[in-house]
């Protein structure tokens, strides 16, 4: 996948989110948002190494990129300076971000509310402070 690609499919995530949720979907629609988080950062990514080309000088770098943890995500597209930043003088982000980042891919198996799914969603797709619309000024 290209950078446009996991861009697009991020913003489809965030639909098919938003038309779980308005079905009474919690659990699918908490799942799905996650993963809009995963791949608008994988964009980041992509960009990163496209500036860079880190790749040439740590071979591990693709290895460390298959992840679904968002932490480990940031670290890999070199933003981790300028998520600190918007943490410490963004303090709705910093909320949504905490709420956001205990999202994980084992969430498949759990049973969500309603409360949990559109916390979530709301976490991520808040404009102007949520995340996905921070990691899309990065990508």
């Amino acid at each position: 996948m290209n950078r446009t690609e996991l861009k697009q499919l991020a913003a489809d995530r965030v639909e098919d989110s938003r038309l779980l949720l308005d079905t009474g979907r919690w659990s699918a629609a908490y799942y799905l948002i996650g993963y809009a988080v995963e791949t608008g950062l994988k964009a980041c990514i992509l960009k990163f190494v496209d500036e860079t080309g880190v790749i040439f000088t740590d071979k591990r770098f693709s290895e460390k990129c298959w992840t679904h943890k968002f932490d480990d995500l940031l670290r890999q597209a070199d933003l981790e300076p300028a998520h600190r930043h918007e943490i410490k003088t963004n303090h709705v982000f910093s909320s949504f971000w905490s709420i956001a980042v205990t999202w994980t891919e084992t969430c498949r198996y759990h049973q969500k509310s309603e409360t949990d799914a559109r916390t979530l969603y709301n976490a991520i797709t808040n404009d102007p402070d949520g995340v996905l619309k921070w990691i899309s000024k990065h990508w």
